[in-house]
């Protein structure tokens, strides 16, 4: 199949790229294009307008400042997987990207694409959940920060209004006490994770605190497993317990790859691995 017909438009300035989509309502912003150009060819998306943001290097960059790690939404893959700032104060991202697709998908996707398109597979909306992180969007009353608890809303779906465009991730800085773990089950390298978990906490002498376990590829969107996280937590931490808890926090859907029993059969599997990984006492 081909992509319908559309009129592409390039704005030179955030500010023209705001314009132009409250101008075109049912327009789409196109950046690396991974997802959307296959959406088009199927059809499965028909906007009238494409504006594409790719070429505005106020979205790009990887900065650190004030105990903030930021990266700007034009980012790509492959960029932030050789970020040496990434590698020091987000380890997790680091590992979780070398999973994201193939090499050439990582060459031209952003790190801002994989989030708005809010994909329940993917890597990186688990990955900032797990981190805390904050995303920054600008419309056309100004910018708006929106954590990533709130951010992802449904099956593709964002708490991005029409005319907002995701600009940045904020991300709180690794301290030294920090642990990190990330593991996904596919069928092959570069396929779409099966299930996956990006977890992130602290450790308080032997034991965890603040974790966060986000899952993907085990519902409609990215979500954390708080009642699992909790009983990992303090000197009271239950693997097992927690393995229970994973029945009240996640519901595993169905589809040609497994059914949601063997989601959550997998999951549990996962849940083992990592927490082993970051050696916290079960």
């Amino acid at each position: 199949m081909k992509a319908p017909a559309f009129d592409y438009l390039r704005p030179s300035s955030l500010d023209d790229a705001i314009k132009l989509l409250g101008a075109h309502p049912d327009a789409k912003l196109i950046a690396g294009g991974q997802s959307l150009l296959a959406s088009l060819n199927l059809r499965l998306s028909q906007p009238s307008h494409l504006i594409d943001i790719g070429r505005l290097a106020e979205l790009r960059g990887i900065s650190v400042n004030g105990g903030v790690l930021r990266i700007g939404a034009l980012t790509r893959h492959a960029e932030t997987m050789a970020s040496p700032e990434i590698a020091a104060h987000a380890p997790l991202l680091t590992q979780a990207i070398h999973h994201v697709a193939h090499a050439a998908i990582r060459s031209r996707g952003t790190f801002g694409g994989s989030l708005a398109n809010a994909d329940p597979a993917a890597e990186l909306p688990a990955c900032v959940l797990a981190l805390n992180a904050t995303l920054v969007a600008r419309g056309p009353s100004g910018e708006r920060r929106i954590t990533a608890d709130d951010f992802f809303t449904g099956l593709f779906e964002t708490a991005l209004a029409p005319d907002e465009i995701l600009i940045a991730i904020d991300i709180p800085v690794a301290t030294p006490d920090g642990v990190h773990g990330f593991q996904e089950l596919a069928r092959r390298s570069g396929d779409y994770a099966i299930v996956g978990l990006a977890a992130a906490g602290k450790r308080s002498g032997t034991h965890l605190s603040e974790l966060r376990l986000g899952w993907f590829s085990v519902g409609t969107k990215a979500t954390l497993a708080p009642k699992a996280a909790a009983a990992l937590i303090g000197p009271a931490a239950s693997l097992a317990r927690a393995s229970e808890m994973l029945a009240e926090d996640l519901e595993p859907h169905d589809d040609l790859q497994a059914s949601g029993a063997t989601r959550m059969s997998l999951a549990r599997v996962l849940l083992k691995r990592v927490i082993t990984a970051m050696e916290v006492a079960a």
